[in-house]
């Protein structure tokens, strides 16, 4: 067939096929669907987080909470507006054990969307080794988790360069060097995060492939949530349905890049 041709002429094409075939043979499509589902369902914790240290901050300025109520009463009148001061109220009181909980369940989120992370990744190498102790592998998967988060913030960061109101040059700068810089995450991410780390010379290509096509899909994510926000529809569920399918993407560019690693 045409393929077969194809794959017979150009190596790099035949590497793409046999890349896919382990992704498909291994896999991959589960697994990415188990690291979106950590992906969102760790959000809801980290909203926690977010609402008790809100808490923390208006309980320790009174004069900036006692604004925002006036501003609740004036805005929502009658009882509706009462309650909502209240319901404010009660949230802020219980914002230890609010924060409490959501830090304990996005810990509990965090390491199960690395296990499973690293999971995908050595099936992907197609690793068959015994895992080691449950304290030594929960301390592993930490470390893992706050390395990973750390490089994470540091891309964003970065890539929050290129917004459209910056200048042309600057621009096409900060994408540059968010790419270079998850060029250097991707890279990390398939060679040291399976469960037996692999030389950085065997991910570097793949690296570079994840991060261009983690830009390009980042960029073009950019449009989307611009032009689905702007109705009441887009505003309640497309920025859910987007994060969902940025998660699911990710995933997938992710564990591909580490099976074309992984062909040889």
């Amino acid at each position: 067939g045409i393929v077969d041709r194809l794959r017979a002429r150009f190596r790099w094409f035949d590497r793409v096929m046999r890349a896919q075939e382990r992704y498909n043979k291994c896999k991959g499509d589960f697994y990415a669907a188990g690291i979106t589902y950590f992906t969102i369902f760790a959000l809801f914790p980290l909203l926690m987080v977010g609402f008790s240290v809100g808490g923390f901050v208006l309980a320790s300025r009174p004069d900036v909470l006692a604004e925002l109520e006036d501003r609740i009463r004036g805005a929502v009148a009658g009882d509706l507006g009462q309650q909502l001061v209240s319901l404010m109220d009660e949230a802020i009181a219980s914002r230890g054990t609010v924060g409490a909980i959501g830090l304990a369940t996005a810990a509990w989120a965090g390491l199960s969307w690395m296990a499973n992370l690293r999971e995908a990744l050595s099936q992907m190498w197609e690793q068959r080794a015994e895992k080691g102790g449950f304290v030594a592998t929960k301390l592993s998967d930490l470390f893992a988790l706050i390395s990973t988060f750390l490089a994470m913030v540091i891309t964003v960061c970065l890539s929050a360069l290129g917004d459209p109101s910056l200048g042309g040059g600057l621009r096409v700068v900060s994408v540059l060097v968010s790419v270079a810089i998850s060029w250097m995450l991707f890279a990390w991410i398939i060679a040291r995060l399976p469960r037996e780390s692999v030389s950085f010379r065997s991910s570097i290509q793949a690296g570079l492939l994840a991060a261009i096509g983690f830009e390009i899909f980042k960029q073009a994510g950019s449009i989307y949530l611009q032009s689905v926000v702007t109705g009441p529809a887009g505003a309640t569920f497309g920025s859910v349905l987007g994060l969902m399918v940025f998660a699911y993407i990710t995933a997938r560019l992710i564990l591909f890049a580490t099976a074309r690693a992984a062909t040889s």
